[in-house]
């Protein structure tokens, strides 16, 4: 039994060490940032408009329209990585139904395209 609790130690050190260095990192900036934001620091960024006012506010689509595009590629790479190293091994049947599918999205881009959801004016 004594043998086995060896064998885990450095499972336990390792696992020791991450958490007293998680810790360190999240105790840390509260420790020594200095805590004075400027105006420009706390205006509006990414949405476009200031988050404190009425959430019934009218702002543009074109912000979802870019989210959806963004998840859309994003799985296309998260199905090309796994497909791309297993090539190999799935044949002809895999790679015509990658074919397929990239196709389905490249005639999803070429619409968003033609509606102009990538024009930003």
């Amino acid at each position: 039994m004594e043998d086995l609790l060896r064998e885990y130690l450095p499972i336990i050190i390792f696992m020791g060490l991450s958490l007293v260095i998680g810790l360190a990192l999240l105790v840390a900036p509260f420790l020594v940032a200095p805590s004075n934001p400027d105006p420009e620091k706390l205006s509006a960024y990414e949405c476009g408009f200031d988050a404190f006012e009425d959430a019934r506010m009218k702002f543009d689509v074109k912000y979802y329209l870019v989210a959806i595009l963004f998840i859309i590629f994003d799985l296309e790479v998260a199905f090309l990585f796994p497909w791309a190293v297993a090539l190999g091994d799935v044949g002809m049947f895999g790679f015509w139904s990658m074919i397929i599918f990239l196709g389905i999205l490249t005639i999803g881009f070429a619409y968003e395209w033609k509606k102009g959801a990538l024009e930003w004016e």
